[in-house]
């Protein structure tokens, strides 16, 4: 199967997992092996990678020789919090240029200041990064955010950490019909289930934390949403057979029955 490409760099993988929200970060690592994937997001405000060199360091349980370290900017509400968060991390790591944008339009939705988030977007490419951008699941801002150049645009299926789901398919088809990018589900997965259903959409990945951390194994259900996202993108490529309201049509074929002309 054909893999997913963002910033120029290639995953067999096309779910995409947070690290927050674990018991300890041995739980992370067992977790994020069980769900295959090759790509982790880490907030910079709430994880130490190396920030406070007298905690646990996140990188010693994910290093990135293994993992390609998506560092996002969870916690900022304005433009210019999440640029100095995303230059911060590109110091910690060493010049890296591959972040998750992310400005937050209060505390209580986590839903996404798209002013903001517009605004952060067009400097940090300015600045070279590659911005991977969560948003509202809005076409034409969608667009704005492609056209300014972030590397992929991630709109929410429902509020971050509610597990509700996938709650207007259709606003997610329209940005993934018109995009040039990649397009990942990024915030309200809440089952195996949700994370099929966005792949079916057309979907190039998912991005999802709380679904798995907060799941009463999230070993097992880390599992699950590989073989969802898997499944979900074998569907879609294999299209689906239409819709027949009031029109059944036999799985065999009636002509040729014994006793039958």
């Amino acid at each position: 199967m054909e893999q997913l490409t963002i910033a120029g760099k290639t995953y067999a993988s096309r779910l995409i997992v947070g690290t927050g929200k674990y018991k300890d970060f041995a739980e992370t690592r067992q977790a994020i092996d069980a769900s295959g994937a090759e790509m982790v997001t880490v907030a910079i405000r709430r994880t130490n990678i190396g920030q406070d060199p007298n905690q646990p360091n996140l990188l010693d349980a994910l290093p990135p020789s293994q993992f390609t370290i998506l560092p996002n900017t969870a916690g900022c509400y304005t433009a210019d919090e999440a640029v100095r968060t995303l230059r911060l991390a590109r110091e910690l790591l060493d010049g890296h240029a591959l972040v998750k944008l992310e400005v937050l339009g209060d505390p209580t939705t986590l839903f996404p200041n798209m002013p903001e988030t517009l605004k952060a977007a067009e400097t940090l490419v300015k600045e070279g990064f590659q911005v991977m951008v969560y948003c509202a699941d809005d076409p034409i801002q969608a667009k704005m955010l492609e056209e300014i150049g972030c590397a992929a645009v991630m709109p929410l299926a429902s509020l971050i950490g509610s597990g509700m789901g996938i709650l207007n398919p259709w606003n997610l088809r329209l940005i993934i019909d018109n995009a040039k990018v990649p397009v990942i589900v990024d915030a309200g997965v809440g089952t195996a289930s949700d994370a099929a259903i966005a792949m079916e959409l057309g979907c190039d990945g998912v991005l999802m934390n709380t679904a798995i951390a907060h799941a009463q194994n999230p070993v097992l259900m880390a599992s699950a949403m590989k073989k969802a996202v898997q499944a979900g993108r074998e569907a879609y490529l294999a299209g689906r057979m239409p819709r027949k309201l009031y029109s059944a049509d036999p799985s065999s074929p009636t002509t040729g029955l014994i006793g039958k002309n």
